[in-house]
């Protein structure tokens, strides 16, 4: 019975991966409440939801405080490209800060439990590689890119004193470079920017020498990675974290598979052999990491997942659903 289900929320619910998350939570038989100040997201990602009885949306922003009465609380809503992250960067560290603590605070009342979704960009421009939990990271604190790299570290670490101080279940994980059907066309990021300008025949633009470094994953892999982690009884994510020493359930979710700007960028030409498009290059933005890889054996161990779609099978399926925008 409807009654029955498992009640969970997603902020940011509107957004390229807050949408699958709901449209798979709903699969599952639970009801879900999608809230999203449609920022960065679209309602147009979430049109098939909006007839299901199980599913309610609220346009809100998670600056501030909500309340209702929820099993799960799943923490998407923050702008996750340079592009729209840095057009209003104290929102943007409003929106990672004060979402994440009036997740926690509803989380305290209400005994929900509750997943946070962090960012590879914590470890800043590594100069440990692959990066593994463990790793603090190198952050430039004042950079144009602060906003988001410190919005992110300071909800990992308000998550952390959540868990020590109050005893809530929080679950965190450190996304890297995530790709799929139901991204914005124009959020600036690597793997929407060469397929746009490949679909539209224009130039691919690429910063710096083009050997810069990322790893791609594709996002059912990382939904099943959500998926499997909030399976977990709280007892045994305890025992394995704590026995990990890292003070707080935190993993890095990402595809370990490592490519350059230049080799992605012939990949998506190869996709697309009938564009017309030259690359072209240009200075290297400020504070760009030049090396990103996830060290996933945490994952691995505990969540016995680890990537299935590889770069050259998720990409012409990105790129296809991109062709729509052209």
């Amino acid at each position: 019975m409807l009654g029955l289900r498992k009640k969970c929320l997603v902020t940011g619910g509107a957004g390229f991966i807050g949408s699958q998350l709901a449209r798979r939570l709903l699969a599952q038989g639970c009801e879900v409440t999608v809230l999203d100040n449609l920022f960065t997201g679209s309602k147009a990602n979430i049109y098939d939801l909006l007839p299901n009885p199980a599913f309610t949306f609220l346009v809100h922003d998670v600056t501030q405080p909500f309340w209702g009465q929820f099993d799960e609380i799943y923490n998407l809503a923050c702008p996750a490209s340079p592009v729209h992250y840095q057009h209003n960067p104290v929102e943007t560290t409003k929106t990672s800060l004060l979402g994440i603590m009036n997740a926690l605070d509803l989380a305290l009342k209400t005994k929900a439990k509750v997943f946070h979704t962090s960012t590879s960009e914590v470890y800043g421009d590594p100069d440990v590689h692959p990066q593994p939990e463990t790793y603090w990271g190198h952050v430039n604190t004042i950079g144009i890119r602060s906003c988001y790299d410190e919005g992110k570290r300071a909800a990992e670490a308000i998550c952390a004193d959540y868990r020590r101080q109050y005893g809530v279940d929080v679950r965190m994980i450190r996304i890297f470079n995530t790709y799929g059907p139901y991204m914005h066309p124009r959020d600036g990021r690597v793997v929407s920017n060469f397929a746009m300008q490949a679909l539209q025949g224009k130039d691919i633009t690429i910063y710096g020498d083009g050997k810069q470094s990322r790893s791609f994953q594709y996002v059912d892999d990382l939904l099943d990675a959500i998926e499997l982690y909030m399976a977990k009884p709280r007892a045994e994510v305890e025992r394995f974290f704590d026995g990990k020493g890292l003070g707080c359930p935190v993993l890095n979710v990402g595809n370990p598979g490592e490519f350059t700007m230049l080799e992605l960028a012939q990949l998506t030409l190869k996709c697309l052999p009938e564009s017309k498009s030259k690359l072209v290059f240009q200075p290297l933005p400020q504070d760009d990491p030049k090396r990103r890889r996830p060290d996933i054996s945490l994952a691995k161990e505990f969540l016995g997942w680890s990537p299935k779609v590889p770069l050259a099978e998720g990409l012409p399926k990105t790129i296809e659903y991109f062709k729509r925008f052209v």
